[in-house]
């Protein structure tokens, strides 16, 4: 499996700081999925926020359809979040 750098959650500034406390108060911890984008925290921001826009935004498909949706391709990619 490849080693991907991250940046620890205690050595975070900056707007990766930001982000990282953003995602301990939603989820409680920072999932793999948003730390291995520390190194790049815009890149990271910017990821969040289409993650939100396709979740949360304006949609023909309803809140549960989307989740349902992300489940799926979840568990089909062998992804365990």
């Amino acid at each position: 499996m490849p080693w991907i750098e991250q940046v620890p959650v205690e050595r975070a500034t900056g707007l990766l700081k930001k982000l990282f406390d953003d995602a301990l108060r939603r989820a409680g911890r920072v999932w793999h999925i948003v730390h291995v984008m520390s190194l790049n925290p815009p890149v990271l921001r910017d990821s969040i926020r289409f993650y939100v826009a396709i979740m949360m935004g304006d949609s023909p498909l309803s809140r549960v359809q989307r989740e349902m949706l992300a489940t799926v391709v979840s568990v089909e990619l062998g992804c365990h979040y």
